[in-house]
């Protein structure tokens, strides 16, 4: 099957899950950047409740372009700054030793476009998974596709603080779920730390 995915900063673990195994995954990159969306943007959770990793863009967040077009900022060091809170709220994770090490060389390489970015940190995680999925980028905007041969998975969500709906297998134990109670629609990068890679891509 083909799927038709959002271009995304570390999507959301239920979109692996649609995604499964041995999938043609195409993303998009031929429609407009939105601010607050999810494509320079994930969610953690923190001690204090939710935090948002933003990549830094070079004419800000306002700007009108397609989301092919998006640089990064990087004289902002912004790629320090998520590792060092990505390490903050999964160091006592029961995963994280095993996965930190090449998620931190991950954080040290430099991307001048958006699209780039978001598709190494989206091959880390399919990679992880051991999804071995078939990634391509969209050629042009399409509106629709032939439901026989596309699942098409954009827009599942506009803007963050999204809310997902539960479904068996979804829920597992979170870093700081005594504090702030069950957290859904976090990025992938929660749940690999937290679950690892167990058969709850299978539930």
């Amino acid at each position: 099957m083909n799927y038709i995915i959002d271009n995304e900063y570390f999507p959301d673990y239920t979109l692996f899950k649609r995604l499964g195994h041995n999938s043609n995954c195409i993303i998009e990159q031929y429609v407009p950047y939105r601010k607050l969306s999810f494509s320079n943007r994930c969610t953690l959770p923190g001690a204090n409740g939710l935090i948002n990793l933003s990549v830094p863009l070079q004419k800000g967040r306002d700007q009108k372009t397609l989301l092919k077009e998006v640089r990064i900022a990087n004289l902002d060091p912004w790629q320090a700054r998520h590792w060092k809170t990505i390490t903050a709220c999964y160091n006592r994770s029961p995963w994280f030793d095993y996965f930190r090490d090449g998620l931190e060389t991950l954080y040290k390489k430099k991307m001048d476009f958006l699209v780039d970015w978001n598709q190494e940190c989206f091959i880390w995680a399919s990679e992880n998974l051991s999804l071995n999925l078939q990634i391509s980028f969209t050629e042009s905007f399409q509106a629709t596709y032939p439901s026989d041969t596309h699942t098409d998975l954009r827009t599942r969500s506009n803007t963050v603080g999204r809310n997902q709906q539960m479904s068996p297998g979804d829920q597992y134990t979170q870093v700081f779920e005594e504090r702030l109670g069950f957290i859904s629609g976090l990025s992938v990068i929660d749940r690999i730390f937290c679950d690892g890679v167990k058969g709850w891509l299978k539930s």
